[in-house]
């Protein structure tokens, strides 16, 4: 290294250096640098959660299951039109998309039906239970699977369901009442459900009367009691554990365990907690099988926020009007008096009339008031 006069040190081969003119560049104030680092850390979370939103959309999405219903279904007239949801529990939901929800060999059976009549401005809304022992007269329908069943008489009503699935089932209950046409199908899958009543937290209720069910194993003593997810699936199917051990006394149980998760869902805010939402939300979809214009997050979201403002309160529990068949109590004989008031005040969006719903052996009063807030 040599040095000259004006530039001071002469680097080796030949290199000249650059002089410095002028005043040296100014550094950048320390608290402009954070808000860059702020900025950048900002700009990588937002993709971040981008992609976290996108997992999770695509996950529950993935999570339903649905069957092909076309025309057994009529479409919504609007987001606060009076609406018919026909919900089914099953003990089988094998396979994404699988036939079992529609004319396949693994369908399953069918242990619990509702239809859901939302009124018109979607606050207030009636659940019409159809006993699994009801006769009713199939009509001839198509499955899932595109098998052509012929109409048959006297049948069990939860025979429809193991023999044609969704399809089948949609049919006859449109037959039943008279016309009253469904827009939406949800299954739910009973092992799925133990899971959703875990993900909520369980269920805190009280018991008028001790439920002994030998058969599924549920002991629960008179008093408080808070339920496990399976506990609460065990409640709502127990037969031998209320009343004469028939479906009526286990329908009854049921409305009073439903008008309990009401209140207590009601009382939930999810929103605030997204990581419990998220665990609720995974619960949830994994459970259902519906009908495939409901079959994405975005359509049940907009579903379920069409009905947020009911509760407990709002909601009227039927059990179709039946009377026991003579000589054989395991069998049901529809009302038909008393069924036709029930439809006829559906299909004019009226609350059903008490005067429908007494002196029948469905009646409300059967097994009394056993299961309440815990």
């Amino acid at each position: 290294m040599t040095y000259g006069p004006r530039w001071g040190r002469i680097p080796r081969r030949g290199r000249t250096p650059r002089p410095r003119l002028g005043r040296p560049r100014p550094r950048r104030p320390r608290s402009r640098r954070l808000r860059l680092v702020l900025g950048s850390l900002a700009v990588v979370l937002l993709l971040a959660v981008g992609g976290a939103a996108a997992y999770t959309w695509h996950r529950l999405n993935h999570n339903i299951n649905s069957v092909e219903l076309g025309s057994l279904l009529t479409p919504e007239a609007s987001a606060t039109s009076d609406l018919n949801i026909l919900v089914v529990g099953s003990d089988s939901r094998a396979g994404k998309n699988a036939t079992r929800a529609g004319g396949g060999v693994d369908i399953g059976r069918s242990d619990t039906t509702l239809l859901l009549h939302v009124y018109g401005g979607r606050r207030k809304a009636a659940f019409v239970s159809i006993p699994r022992d009801t006769i009713v007269n199939r009509p001839a329908c198509t499955t899932a699977s595109g098998q052509k069943l012929p109409a048959r008489e006297g049948v069990m009503f939860n025979s429809v369901y193991e023999t044609g699935g969704a399809p089948c089932t949609v049919a006859a209950v449109e037959a039943l009442s008279g016309g009253l046409r469904v827009n939406h199908y949800v299954e739910v899958g009973f092992n799925g459900f133990a899971e959703l009543m875990d993900a909520v937290g369980g269920t805190d209720i009280t018991l008028a009367k001790a439920i002994d069910d030998k058969d599924s194993g549920l002991h629960l003593p008179p008093g408080k009691h808070h339920l496990s997810g399976q506990q609460s699936l065990d409640l709502v199917r127990t037969r031998h554990g209320v009343g004469n051990g028939s479906d009526l006394g286990r329908i009854q149980l049921q409305h009073q365990f439903l008008t309990v998760l009401l209140g207590k869902l009601a009382g939930q805010n999810l929103l605030a907690d997204p990581g419990r939402l998220f665990t609720v939300a995974d619960a949830a979809t994994k459970s259902l099988t519906t009908d495939s214009s409901l079959a994405r997050v975005d359509s049940l979201a907009s579903l379920a926020y069409s009905m947020k403002g009911l509760g407990a309160r709002d909601v009227q529990m039927v059990t179709l009007p039946a009377q026991l068949e003579q000589g054989d109590e395991d069998r049901l004989v529809p009302d038909a008096v008393k069924v036709a008031k029930v439809w006829a005040a559906l299909k004019g969006d009226r609350p059903v009339p008490e005067d429908a719903l007494t002196g029948t052996a469905s009646g409300p009063n059967g097994i009394g008031q056993i299961v309440q807030p815990g």
